[in-house]
């Protein structure tokens, strides 16, 4: 009798222990964002009134894709995996980690909203803004057709978050990363007169650029 009490008291035992142990498997994995940040950009590329960091993934994303510069989220400068940050003009892409690298030092992360884009995915956007803001008058204070565009040509790029942006507008001449745009503060260009004479001044909006006029 007295084995039998003690068996019973083991076996009850390891059901208590089994029971109070959280089961293991897929659900309790912590599983990683692409970014691994908690930024959430919550705006299109290129924006729009009172925008704040663009975000690629508000455009529809009908017909277009990763391989037309789509990012579904946004990226940090040195991924390599998608074609919105290898197509950049290198010169540009050297520049945007470099000041990245440097930002890191003080806690700063730049993320990727938008890069290069192809022509399908500019006139995407463009068509939307259009049906957004109701005119193509309208729509062009925010998004340059395919030929004008400097993303189409890879000359530009969107980035994320504010921190990042604020940085840049205290830094970013030091790199020839410069704001072209007053009312995207997250549209960037390579300037490299800017190393030494400092960024040019912000058009108002891309309806001020020269090169949107052809």
């Amino acid at each position: 009798m007295l084995v039998l009490a003690v068996t019973l008291t083991a076996v009850l035992g390891a059901r208590t222990l089994e029971g109070s142990s959280p089961a293991a498997g897929p659900s309790s994995e912590v599983v990683p964002t692409v970014t691994g940040s908690s930024v959430d950009p919550d705006h299109e590329p290129d924006g729009g009134p009172d925008a704040g960091p663009p975000r690629s993934e508000g455009a529809s994303g009908e017909g277009v894709g990763a391989g037309d510069g789509r990012l579904a989220s946004a990226v940090t400068v040195d991924d390599e995996r998608f074609p919105a940050l290898t197509r950049l003009d290198p010169a540009l892409l050297d520049a945007l980690r470099e000041a990245a690298t440097d930002a890191s030092g003080s806690g700063t992360t730049f993320l990727v909203t938008s890069g290069w884009r192809s022509r399908a995915y500019q006139q995407q956007l463009l068509d939307q803004a259009v049906a957004t803001y109701g005119s193509e008058q309208e729509a062009a204070r925010w998004v340059a057709t395919p030929e004008t565009s400097p993303h189409v040509s890879g000359e530009a790029v969107d980035l994320g978050p504010d921190a990042a942006t604020a940085w840049l507008s205290e830094h970013g001449s030091r790199y020839g990363l410069c704001q072209v745009y007053a009312n995207e503060p997250w549209h960037y260009e390579l300037r490299p007169d800017a190393v030494e004479h400092g960024c040019p001044t912000s058009y108002p909006d891309p309806t001020h650029d020269p090169r949107m006029q052809g």
